[in-house]
């Protein structure tokens, strides 16, 4: 495989990484957390860099990237927040500008791609999160009742596990103890999904692919990403029955991302196969 995409895939197993270290952070163990970064930092180290001479005005791109990162940093101290998934991709796309406007040969493609991928999550988050909000769309209690809850119920159901619908994102799940589970937020997979198609349209700009073979794959990244948030899902709700709400809160800490990782590698490979 040529360097640049060995590179590419580095980049993405170095946000994968990244991403889980957040969610360990905020949801799970520290240490787990720390562990995730210094991976990531191993994977950096594999990158192949090299050098050239630097285009005119790119320190703009870094300039920018830094005061984004340490904006969104100033921020999240003085609120007091924890970092979440949106944190991630705008730490993501600062990076990413920083790397871009340093305009080195190879490392200037990745932080294109790095770009590519957070700005297109950012503007669909804003799209459907932000906007959606302000004009009261339920669009997300609606895709996450229609399009989750209740087709994850109905697979549910054939393992003979008993299980109620008692509220738009609410199931009622049988058991020694009967368990109160919310179908909502991260279990909707729309930011798994937001990334696949930032990652499938950021490889086809760079790669200048066809319109009509980057439509496809866009598709067949909001599919994928779709069924395997209903496989985690179903997971969780097997978790759930058979170990308790304990036990599911852990596997759900750690399998998003895990998924996710497994997730965007195949789909890269499925890009590198079908150029």
């Amino acid at each position: 495989m040529p360097e640049e995409n060995k590179n590419i895939l580095y980049i993405l197993l170095i946000l994968a990484l990244f991403t889980g270290a957040t969610i360990e952070m905020s949801e799970g163990s520290a240490l787990a957390g720390i562990v995730l970064i210094l991976l990531a930092v191993l994977v950096f180290t594999r990158l192949q860099i090299t050098s050239s001479a630097s285009a005119k005005n790119s320190y703009i791109y870094a300039l920018i990237g830094v005061v984004m990162i340490i904006a969104d940093v100033a921020y999240n101290l003085q609120a007091l927040n924890q970092l979440g998934t949106l944190d991630t991709m705008v730490f993501f796309l600062g990076a990413s500008l920083v790397v871009y406007g340093l305009n080195i040969q190879q490392f200037a493609k990745l932080g294109e791609f790095g770009i590519y991928i957070s700005a297109s999550f950012l503007f669909l988050f804003i799209i459907f999160y932000s906007t959606f909000g302000a004009l009261n769309i339920d669009f997300l209690h609606l895709f996450d009742h229609y399009f989750v809850l209740l087709p994850t119920v109905s697979v549910i159901k054939l393992f003979g596990i008993p299980v109620e619908v008692v509220a738009t994102e609410t199931v009622q799940l049988g058991g020694v103890v009967p368990m109160t589970i919310v179908i909502g937020g991260p279990c909707s997979g729309l930011y798994s999904m937001f990334l696949l198609i930032g990652i499938v349209f950021g490889y086809s700009r760079i790669e200048k692919m066809e319109l009509n073979k980057t439509l496809a794959l866009l598709g067949v990244a909001v599919v994928v990403a779709y069924i395997s948030n209903l496989v985690r899902v179903i997971i969780l709700y097997i978790t759930a029955f058979y170990y308790g709400l304990d036990t599911m809160m852990v596997v759900h800490t750690h399998l998003g991302w895990i998924i996710f990782a497994a997730v965007a590698g195949s789909i890269m490979f499925l890009l590198e196969k079908y150029r």
